[in-house]
């Protein structure tokens, strides 16, 4: 397995040509957003299987999660691809499947995994709509350097659209969205190419994380290359914003894209490492305003 260590410091920055922004958690206040999701997602979970999940256990199990000395992961095809805790949506799949261990039920992993993805697809359509205070204000001072500014994204494109829609930033018209990104599948893009090939499978965070994360997620790097083709930019003029290390910023950061995480208030140890150790070419802020000063150049 070719597996790097995450120690990028020295690597020279470039100008800023290209901004890719993710959205939920980044642009959004995610812990409001998603109570209406978690109550559906509860509600549905408990009318498959027959029986509440609330009495199942499905509190016990989720204290166990969030206060675990361990490094609970969302699994997907045998590897943890993402912290179970970082969001609503990730914290009750991951708790869902630790339910459905216990209870011995859905014991075939690849049904359950299309299950408790079709229940996230049901939910995330009544999930509220909670932007940032700053989120208009920055997205407008973003679309007002003329650079190209797109937000890629797990959840399905028309949401995402609907949701900016509402918000109104000005300049709209030219914000591009990916969305169905699956960021989360660690796998071949359909068109390898000699950028991806050259990364490593995995990188580690010396000291703060045991488990390696792992960096081939090419449906992701597809969304990515498309953006490069079209704006004839490259990852080294790129700036990604994400809340989510593993999810939004890993890979990118490995293909040489200068990288902005936006903290969540349960951002992991592990995170803040591997954002020090890029040196200039990684910043992190709760603020989404924190973007802005690294255009300049």
């Amino acid at each position: 397995m070719h597996t790097a260590r995450l120690d990028c410091e020295g690597m020279a920055t470039m100008a800023i040509r290209c901004v890719v922004l993710d959205f939920d958690g980044t642009f959004t206040d995610v812990v409001a957003e998603g109570t209406p999701y978690v109550e559906h997602f509860r509600r549905r979970l408990s009318e498959l299987l027959g029986r509440d999940v609330e009495d199942a256990g499905w509190a016990q199990e989720e204290e166990r999660v969030l206060h675990s000395s361990e490094e609970p992961g969302w699994e997907v095809a045998g590897r943890v691809v993402a912290p179970a805790v970082a969001d609503p949506y990730l914290l009750s799949n991951f708790v869902a499947r630790r339910l459905c261990d216990r209870l011995g039920v859905l014991t075939d992993l690849a049904e359950r995994a299309e299950l408790l993805n079709v229940l996230y697809r049901e939910a995330y359509v009544l999930a509220g709509v909670a932007f940032k205070p700053e989120a208009r204000e920055v997205l407008e001072a973003l679309l007002d350097t003329g650079l190209p500014v797109h937000v890629v994204t797990n959840a399905h494109t028309d949401t995402v659209e609907a949701k900016l829609t509402k918000l109104a930033p000005r300049g709209r018209e030219r914000l591009r969205v990916s969305g169905d990104a699956r960021k989360f599948l660690v796998e071949p893009p359909a068109e390898p190419d000699a950028r991806f090939g050259a990364l490593p499978e995995t990188t580690r965070v010396e000291g703060a994380l045991k488990r390696p994360i792992h960096l081939r997620r090419g449906h992701y790097y597809e969304a990515l290359r498309r953006i490069w083709r079209d704006t004839g930019t490259t990852p080294e003029t790129t700036l990604v914003a994400g809340d989510i290390f593993e999810l939004d910023l890993a890979m990118p950061a490995a293909l040489g894209a200068q990288v902005q995480f936006v903290t969540r208030h349960n951002a992991l140890e592990y995170e803040r490492r591997a954002i020090l150790a890029l040196g200039d070419r990684g910043g992190m802020d709760p603020s989404l305003r924190a973007i802005l000063p690294r255009l300049v150049g």
